[in-house]
């Protein structure tokens, strides 16, 4: 059996639920995106900049990438529970992953803050 201690949700419903979620996330920030370059063409620095500037796009930006972080990590647990029985191997590479994705989403914000 596997400690469901790490997680995101409190049960295999909330982690499909967070997953939905977030996909719901991802698409809708990726069909803005799109449909922004498509009224947009020809973009330049100065475009990029007064798009990202906005708290709205920031808020919007952050909040994809918080739920791409979930959805990825989700995903990950899955995988490695399935697949590394391996305890401590399991819990190692589970730090290493949350690690990293601290460091993603760290980067992300700090990127985003200095526009």
């Amino acid at each position: 059996m596997v400690n469901a201690a790490a997680t995101l949700g409190r049960s295999g419903s909330h982690d499909f639920i967070l997953i939905r979620a977030s996909a719901l996330v991802m698409a809708a920030y990726a069909i803005f995106l799109v449909a922004w370059l498509a009224c947009n063409p020809g973009v330049d620095y100065a475009g990029w900049v007064a798009l990202y500037s906005g708290l709205g796009m920031k808020v919007f930006t952050l909040l994809t990438l918080t739920g791409l972080l979930m959805h990825g990590w989700i995903g990950i647990w899955q995988v490695l529970t399935d697949y590394v029985k391996c305890s401590r191997l399991r819990v190692l590479l589970q730090y290493i992953v949350v690690l990293a994705l601290g460091v993603y989403w760290f980067t992300g914000l700090f990127v985003l803050w200095g526009v």
